[in-house]
């Protein structure tokens, strides 16, 4: 039951003491490392083919395969909001994948999980307005018919809430299945299963997220 809390790394002393949650000192540590990283690999980016080092062409490679996927999903009209996908699917999966090293996975924080599916929702519905104007857009939750106007407004919470609990129920899951394994068998046996439950699980979690608010998105501009 330890494990599972998420405890208050420390108190700022101001307005009262503002309480500083160990989930938000993890994020700022994965913030860090993602920037620095970002920085050593964007080093001496080169734009003739002849001097572009094997590093370069692998980076390329990678980014334009995850581009390409979510364009795919998005068409020319959503590749604005590719960036945003490509951010939150690192982190996300950097975030479940952290525990490895001994941290405790943010995304096991609830307020994490529901902070990442409200920035989403609040982008699907800003794709939404983008795309067809405001009154196109309020027209909409009245199609194909007046009738399921109270559920499309639904829809909005809807959402947001299953982003939120889906990638926070997996998570905390996968948490507690390896912390009740380590107990019982703390030597062997919990090697085979962190590749699935703290690596394959974790990257599939962070995939899914993303694919949803893709698709949600395409949907929105539609």
């Amino acid at each position: 039951m330890e494990e599972l809390n998420c405890d208050t790394a420390f108190t700022i002393p101001l307005f009262g003491g503002i309480e500083i949650a160990e989930s938000v000192v993890v994020t700022w540590i994965i913030m860090a490392a993602l920037v620095i990283i970002s920085i050593l690999l964007t080093r001496n980016l080169q734009v003739e083919p002849e001097n572009i080092s094997k590093r370069q062409l692998a980076l390329e490679t990678v980014i334009g395969v995850i581009q390409d996927f979510f364009k795919d999903i998005l068409g020319e009209k959503g590749k604005m909001y590719i960036p945003y996908l490509m951010s939150v699917a690192i982190y996300i999966g950097v975030a479940n994948l952290i525990g490895i090293l001994g941290f405790k996975p943010p995304t096991k924080d609830m307020n994490v999980t529901a902070a990442l599916a409200i920035m989403s929702i609040v982008l699907i519905e800003f794709a939404g307005i983008h795309a067809k104007g405001g009154k196109k857009w309020l027209k909409s939750f009245a199609e194909p018919t007046p009738v399921v106007l109270p559920i499309n407004i639904l829809e909005i919470f809807i959402r947001p809430v299953s982003l939120c609990m889906r990638l926070f129920g997996n998570v905390l899951g996968s948490f507690v299945v390896m912390k009740l394994i380590e107990a019982v068998a703390p030597v062997l046996v919990p090697v085979p299963l962190t590749c699935y439950f703290d690596i394959f699980d974790g990257l599939i979690q962070a995939y899914v997220f993303v694919f949803l608010t893709a698709l949600f998105i395409k949907e929105a501009i539609e």
